[in-house]
């Protein structure tokens, strides 16, 4: 199953890097959601764009949009990733049953068991308004990111 602008996003609830549960209805009426598919914690390019992320994180995390970044990792290793990088915002483990979030928006890459670059944006009712899945080893272009959020935000 793949998701597409003007689908309603697939809920899920997971554990963050401290263990916590995340609910992604939790956030409809209150939020946008920016909900970033990733590899693997401690890659390079995944590091890179996480770092890129983390460095702005104000476009992508405020008091209208709430950042998401979820993987196949287990909870110990986002949260020794989260410590190493200083990442503030969430990480998710889609890791048991492994890669069912990422299979709900079809960003799963059975053969290697990781999830490929996904990026959605959700708006507050829950409907998809952006959706991008990137190649392997390709990066995402984060300004893409910020021109779906102003339109939203227009």
């Amino acid at each position: 199953m793949t998701v597409h602008v003007g689908d309603t996003a697939p809920d899920f609830t997971v554990r963050n890097q401290n263990h916590e549960d995340v609910t992604l209805s939790s956030f409809r009426g209150r939020k946008l959601v920016l909900l970033v598919f990733y590899p693997f914690a401690f890659s390079r390019l995944c590091t890179s764009e996480l770092c890129m992320v983390r460095d702005d994180l104000p476009s992508f995390q405020n008091e209208a949009v709430q950042m998401l970044a979820v993987s196949t990792d287990p909870t110990y290793t986002l949260k020794a990733w989260a410590g190493a990088e200083g990442y503030t915002f969430p990480l998710l483990s889609d890791f048991w049953p492994h890669g069912e979030v990422a299979k709900l928006y079809g960003v799963f890459n059975d053969t290697r068991g990781m999830a490929v670059r996904g990026t959605f944006l959700i708006d507050r009712e829950g409907i998809v308004r952006f959706a991008e899945i990137n190649g392997s080893g390709e990066a995402r272009d984060q300004g893409a990111w910020k021109a779906a959020l102003a339109e939203i935000s227009d």
